[in-house]
């Protein structure tokens, strides 16, 4: 039932329409998956996606492009139908990104593995101290001879204690603030990297919080320049915003859905709930919602693959506007829903649950109001 026109929009190629109908086949036959054991339903989830040839989208290979465009299709559809699936497939790319953009070709072996789904991987920012303040990064990377000893922390970190390899920040000392920080590749079985806790959130996925207790690495785990670590970071987060909006526009498309079968389905005053005009009024706000959101995601990814540098306010605007929108699309889905929108097994419930963290990770709302303004008074001519 999901409204398919907005295909037809000039954002798109007839390669990225084949793409939606290839993977809506995919979907109808494998999603969704039980969510009873998180950790082993995403060793599925992406062995399944490996296996298909959907994670070969999830990063660019050697002499390939990243399309974003089709990131972002990939992460609505498979939201649409299994939030967990988004997840599987998203973390993948997030994972690898800096690696895909910037690795060498000895560090780009891992991109085999992970976009075949014999890897999981890891995106390791957030600290206890350093969540949207990526500066204030603690973790350290000490040169000794032949690498880097680190040593720090760093928590709710996606596919902890699941993951082959992480990519991880740390502090290198060439700067102040965000201009000390390196990237680097860790194998998920260097000896002293711990998984102190896994954490439990509201919408079961694979979470944990990392200690690194003087793990060592060789020098060629720096991944580009010394001091690079926070623009490889921004770089990566350039491309992936906008798939989180596409992603929480999966939530609500699956959302109006499900409010339009509850709606023509049930009978109020000798009718059915569709005809009345207040909740039509909310049919509509929800198409609206999404829609505009929709504009803004395919836009930045558009925008994206045409070859922009930057897409910082883009980005920023399609995650801001479309988490947001589908928070507000699924509430009142809940809402038209009745008693039944808050009972487990139902579509709604879930999606309610699910919706919540996409306003918080790679960014918060707030941040990302911070990183539209902050382009805003950049802008030749604009305020300020």
């Amino acid at each position: 039932m999901a409204d398919r026109s907005f295909l037809d929009w000039p954002f798109f190629e007839p390669r990225h329409r084949s793409l939606k109908a290839a993977l809506e086949a995919w979907c109808g036959t494998h999603l969704p998956v039980d969510h009873g054991d998180a950790d082993a339903a995403c060793r599925d989830l992406v062995a399944g996606l490996g296996a298909a040839g959907w994670l070969q989208h999830s990063a660019a290979g050697e002499g390939e492009v990243l399309d974003v465009r089709s990131l972002c299709l990939i992460r609505e559809t498979l939201a649409r139908h299994d939030g967990l699936a988004d997840f599987a497939f998203a973390m993948q790319g997030l994972g690898m990104g800096a690696v895909s953009l910037f690795g060498t070709p000895a560090q780009r072996g891992w991109l085999e593995r992970t976009r075949s789904g014999g890897a999981i991987a890891g995106f390791a920012l957030t600290e206890p101290g350093a969540g949207s303040d990526v500066a204030q990064t603690a973790t350290t990377a000490e040169r000794v001879p032949g690498g880097y000893r680190l040593t720090g922390e760093k928590t709710y970190i996606s596919n902890g204690g699941i993951a082959d390899v992480y990519v991880i920040f740390a502090r290198t000392g060439e700067g102040p603030g965000a201009r000390g920080l390196s990237a680097f590749l860790l194998p998920a079985d260097a000896p002293g990297l711990e998984v102190v806790e896994r954490i439990a959130v509201i919408a079961p996925h694979p979470l944990a919080h990392l200690r690194l207790d003087g793990v060592i690495l060789p020098g060629s785990a720096r991944i580009g320049a010394p001091g690079a670590g926070f623009k490889i970071a921004m770089s990566v987060l350039d491309v992936f915003r906008a798939t989180v909006g596409a992603a929480a526009l999966g939530f609500a498309r699956r959302a109006l859905d499900e409010a339009l079968v509850r709606v023509q389905r049930s009978r109020v005053g000798g009718g059915c709930l569709a005809d009345h005009q207040m909740v039509q009024g909310h049919l509509a706000d929800m198409a609206l919602e999404i829609d505009a959101a929709a504009l803004l995601v395919y836009r930045a990814a558009w925008t994206k693959d045409q070859g922009a540098a930057r897409v910082s306010r883009e980005a920023a605007m399609a995650k801001l506007y479309a988490t947001e929108a589908a928070q507000r699309v699924i509430d009142t889905a809940l809402q038209l829903h009745g008693g039944d929108g808050v009972r487990h097994g139902f579509a709604v419930e879930s999606l309610y649950r699910e919706i919540r963290a996409l306003r918080i990770y790679e960014g918060a709302s707030d941040v990302q109001k911070l990183v539209i303004a902050r382009n805003v008074l950049a802008e030749p001519g604009g305020i300020g």
